[in-house]
């Protein structure tokens, strides 16, 4: 998202298109995505989301039971998180242009004077903390896509994290510095961004990383490291160290936060670099995630 200064105000203005494949998945669909996904953005730059605006793109021949279905969807995602979509547009491509449907989702809304927040805002000392289990989104849809079969059905994390934003930040106020949503890239892309943009290292601890047992099982299976699978519904916060502890226990308050953890803190060394100490007790730099490891992931 961007931060827009007007009239002594700081808007925050962001816009991203969908195109995952399948539409329908479990714990969600392309409609209630975008909508998450956009309202997310904005969160992530400390602000209160005002007002969206929805383009549908269309194939001919889509089943109109699917375009209710997904219109239905926006419906419910933007009145549960209390945004609505206030202006849009929709076009048709003619049959084996499109895939279904595509979405392009533009949203707006309002940063506190009080909030501070900004990738850049990083310091050594920091402490990382994220609100669950990560890789679980892009887990879900590739189980779909191989016909993988767990114990129990696998859903997408995608959720709003606009409340859960305002939570932290209402009780971290300035202590809180960074805040990113480690979506396509995964963890570590979103990591590596910060150190990058903040000129500072990363360390994290493999051990405190929350992941599912069927989540790190699919990894294995189909050769994906977790650390770079999307996210959808999961935040990263990087706070002051003497406020950490209190951030962590108002994230598990909520009910978007029950497993959340402390994965890692902000050093001086190696700037622009992350690394992670292994269960094993060794130390490997986790690097960008070169090119796009799972495709129409959101």
């Amino acid at each position: 998202g961007a931060v827009l200064d007007t009239g002594g105000a700081r808007l925050a203005f962001s816009t991203d298109s969908y195109v995952i494949r399948p539409y329908f998945f479990p714990g969600g669909d392309i409609g209630s995505l975008a909508v998450h996904g956009t309202v997310n953005d904005l969160a992530m730059c400390g602000a209160r989301p005002l007002a969206l605006s929805v383009g549908l793109i269309l194939e001919e021949g889509l089943p109109m039971q699917d375009l209710w279905q997904v219109v239905q969807s926006i419906q419910t995602a933007t009145s549960k998180v209390g945004v609505p979509v206030v202006t849009g547009d929709t076009k048709v491509v003619d049959h084996g242009k499109g895939d279904g449907i595509y979405i392009n989702t533009t949203g707006i809304g309002l940063i506190p004077a009080s909030v501070k927040v900004a990738p850049t805002r990083a310091q050594p000392g920091d402490i990382i903390l994220i609100n669950g289990a990560i890789a679980v989104h892009g887990i879900a849809i590739m189980s779909v896509r191989e016909g993988l079969e767990f114990e129990t059905t696998l859903e997408s994390d995608s959720a709003p994290l606009a409340d859960l934003t305002a939570t932290l930040l209402e009780q971290g106020g300035d202590a809180i510095h960074v805040l990113r949503d480690p979506t396509r890239g995964g963890l570590a892309s979103s990591l590596n961004e910060i150190a990058g943009q903040s000129k500072v290292g990363i360390r994290l601890q493999e051990t405190s990383i929350p992941i599912w047992n069927e989540v790190r099982g699919a990894c294995e299976i189909l050769g994906l490291d977790p650390l770079y699978v999307a996210n959808e519904g999961k935040m990263l916060a990087i706070v002051a160290r003497d406020s950490a502890e209190a951030a962590l226990a108002a994230m598990q308050a909520h009910p978007l936060g029950v497993e959340a953890a402390i994965i890692g803190e902000v050093i001086e060394d190696h700037p622009g670099k992350v690394f992670m100490r292994s269960r094993i007790g060794g130390m490997r730099v986790v690097d960008m995630l070169s090119g796009e490891q799972l495709p129409r992931i959101c």
